[in-house]
């Protein structure tokens, strides 16, 4: 194996997202290990490149690639809401140009590629064909000495909190938050729980005013939160509703099962992959997700309900599931191993 001194990281982004979180991570810990990172192709030399998803820099990782130097893609999934749901013409060209340049790294500029679970690589797979080239399937890692139960919080005793964090509730995904909005109504209906949501992530006015006419529970609307303050969040809550549907590997969900906040979700995605054990509950959908159809709110309600009233089995369970299998330390080595093998 070839031996990995220095990365090049593309494309640099900045922001609370799940991409900008793993690059941060990765470059923090990759440091810890003596490897050193760059985000700019022209700033070597370098021994491989990492590409984050995609890179409009195509013409540059092409001479990068012919000048001897392996390039490593992680993958994610690819944009579908915006074919199931009405958007304007310009966010509907932003999504498949995004698309295509995903598409064209996977398929001619990458030596090999990282899938971020089993489920993106099936979903990878079925839309746009198998590749000839290695993979690995490397699911997201956190610092467990930044997200674990320990440390301060503001539970509360009198009800429950549900949170739901996303880096935004738009283009399609306050679809999620309306089916978060429906669990904690019907928790608090049937159940006879009483429950309000907390909502993190970017959210324009006008939605966020609709959704709070929807809500028939009290709801605490956080905005986007720095994510310094993620910990904090999440140890204050009794239970994180997963709302998007087929995630690749959603960081969230992984943050608050390290801080044992256990997690209850349908069965979209990569969440059976993650969400294990005593971790939360992942139900069946009980209709067609990819037509964003209503699901089985009573059936998520009913595994819900199970994990507030058993909160030490299921915190613990949480935080275990993440010990085992989400540390950014084993994550990062992995990473650097796919580098090594091109």
């Amino acid at each position: 194996m070839r031996t990995i001194k220095r990365v090049c990281l593309v494309p640099s982004y900045s922001g609370v997202g799940g991409p900008a979180s793993f690059q941060l991570r990765f470059a923090q810990e990759a440091a810890r290990q003596g490897v050193a990172v760059s985000h700019d192709l022209d700033d070597g030399p370098y021994d491989a490149i990492l590409v984050i998803g995609g890179t409009r820099q195509l013409g540059k990782l092409w001479r990068a690639r012919h000048s001897g130097i392996p390039i490593v893609q992680r993958l994610d999934g690819f944009n579908w809401l915006h074919r199931r749901i009405p958007t304007s013409l310009t966010y509907r060209l932003r999504a498949e140009f995004r698309n295509w340049i995903l598409w064209i790294i996977r398929r001619y500029l990458a030596d090999r590629i990282v899938y971020q679970s089993e489920f993106v690589v099936r979903r990878w797979q079925q839309a746009f064909g198998a590749v000839s080239k290695p993979f690995d399937v490397i699911h997201n890692g956190i610092d467990l000495g930044e997200f674990m139960p320990e440390g301060p919080d503001e539970r509360p005793t009198a009800h429950f909190r549900l949170m739901m964090l996303e880096g935004a509730f738009e283009g399609g995904y306050d679809f999620g938050l309306k089916l978060g909005l429906d669990l904690a109504a019907v928790l608090r209906e049937l159940h006879r729980l009483e429950i309000e949501v907390a909502v993190a992530g970017k959210i324009r006015p006008e939605v966020q005013a609709q959704w709070a006419a929807y809500a028939r529970v009290p709801v605490r609307w956080l905005g986007v939160v720095p994510r310094s303050e993620i910990p904090y969040l999440h140890r204050s809550a009794h239970l994180y509703f997963s709302g998007e549907l087929h995630p690749a590997c959603p960081n969230a969900v992984i943050e608050a099962l390290a801080c044992g906040l256990p997690v209850a979700a349908f069965d979209t995605g990569a969440l059976p992959e993650i969400v294990r054990g005593n971790a939360g509950h992942v139900v069946p959908y009980g209709a067609d997700s990819w037509a964003l159809e209503q699901p089985d709110i009573p059936a998520l309600a009913q595994a819900a309900a199970e994990i507030l009233l058993d909160q030490p089995r299921f915190r613990e369970g949480a935080r275990r599931r993440a010990v085992e299998a989400y540390d950014i330390r084993e994550t990062t080595c992995r990473y650097l191993e796919a580098l090594a093998k091109v």
